[in-house]
């Protein structure tokens, strides 16, 4: 085997072995935990400019180093009062053959429809779970929850399907 086949045979194995991407959803249903934690997240943001833009200032780096402190607590704090759900973007052979699954009506598809949206969210949000959600259980969230809480969940499992990790480059 040449250095350039052994190369290529290494790039390849890379390549396989790539992690498909994932999103993840965060539900927390605690708004004085969530606020807690944005307004923590924007003073530690800040106090770390303030810090690097003035390094020799001692007590603004101690300020900086306070913030970030406070708002690992918020996120502790945050994270303990919310659900993750984790949604993992399919082989692109699944997907497709998800979508045909879930065809749109006459009337959909003479909208523009390349899916049936009345059945393919469940099925994707099921499909996509990387927590074991049900085709069952994805339709009783999307049908039960408000509508912009469905939307991130329908969101977050069909966003992750479209993310790309690679780029065409500049030349």
């Amino acid at each position: 085997m040449t250095s350039a086949e052994g190369a290529w045979s290494a790039k390849m194995a890379r390549l396989r072995s790539r992690a498909r991407p994932q999103k993840q959803l965060r539900v927390c249903d605690d708004d004085q935990i969530r606020q807690r934690f944005e307004v923590a997240e924007q003073t530690a943001h800040r106090a770390r400019l303030l810090a690097e833009a003035s390094p020799d200032d001692e007590a603004a780096a101690q300020r900086a180093a306070d913030a970030e402190a406070a708002a690992d607590v918020a996120r502790a704090a945050l994270d303990d009062a919310s659900d993750v759900l984790t949604f993992r973007a399919l082989a692109r052979p699944v997907l497709e053959e998800l979508i045909t699954e879930h065809p749109p009506t006459e009337s959909q598809g003479a909208e523009g429809a390349i899916f049936n949206p009345d059945t393919f969210p469940a099925a994707l949000v099921a499909a996509a779970s990387f927590d074991g959600m049900s085709e069952t259980e994805a339709a009783e969230l999307l049908s039960t929850w408000s509508a912009p809480d469905a939307n991130l969940l329908w969101e977050a499992a069909w966003q992750v399907q479209q993310e790309s990790r690679v780029d065409l480059g500049k030349g």
